[in-house]
């Protein structure tokens, strides 16, 4: 999914005719990525190196206790078959472990091994980052709006100022939201920040409406992350 020049000049746009209809602002901020989640692919091999070798334990141990009537040499035999049942299974560990680890790193499968809501949250403290570090929060009147979207995530977060949230329902962001995530998931990022924006631009309109003196306090253009 890639977005080009051109797709940056038809996002700028949007935001401008959006915020012709109002005192409000829209900021955008596009991610490839917001973790790399390292962590969770680390507890996902730990877990299974843990567990998954369990498994073999009959097969490989022999787990009776010694009994009467054993000779010496049946007893060391023994012996050496069981350290080498447990450095098999030490391996198997180590093995299992890397394996996993492996696997949880390909984009795909740490997406269905992340848990939704450790993904959630990275992307609400990415996008609460942008926020603040863009001065979204610095408008005359507390108007800014951040649109915020992670490619490989597939997710989008949307942040307004204090003026906004006073006045509006968190459901009324709800379409812009959605319709954003939907293009996302069809690789048309530009579409849906399109449509997004609109979506925005008529919620601000409403309670918001352009003043006399309406400066644009936020860039237009399309942040790449």
């Amino acid at each position: 999914m890639q977005i080009t020049d051109s797709d940056r000049a038809r996002i700028a746009e949007a935001i401008a005719g959006a915020e012709q209809q109002t005192s409000g602002e829209i900021f955008c901020v596009v991610a490839r990525r917001v973790s790399s989640y390292l962590d969770v692919s680390l507890a996902w091999a730990a877990g299974a190196a843990l567990i998954a070798p369990i498994v073999f334990v009959p097969f490989v141990l022999d787990l009776r206790w010694p009994g009467g009537g054993w000779e010496a040499a049946h007893q060391a035999a023994e012996a050496a078959g069981a350290g080498q049942a447990l450095a098999i299974y030490t391996l198997s560990q180590a093995a299992v472990f890397v394996g996993v680890f492996l696997l949880t790193r390909i984009p795909v499968l740490r997406r269905l091994a992340t848990p939704a809501g450790v993904r959630r949250g990275r992307v609400r403290e990415a996008a609460l980052q942008q926020f603040l570090a863009h001065g979204v929060h610095v408008t005359r009147e507390r108007t800014g709006v951040l649109i915020f979207a992670v490619l490989d995530e597939h997710q989008v977060e949307l942040i307004a100022d204090e003026s906004i949230h006073a006045k509006v329902e968190e459901d009324a962001w709800a379409q812009a939201v959605n319709a954003l995530t939907r293009e996302l998931r069809a690789d048309r990022p530009v579409e849906g920040f399109s449509a997004a924006i609109a979506l925005c631009g008529q919620v601000l309109a409403q309670h918001f409406p352009p003043r006399a003196d309406n400066p644009n306090e936020l860039p237009d253009h399309l942040i790449l992350l």
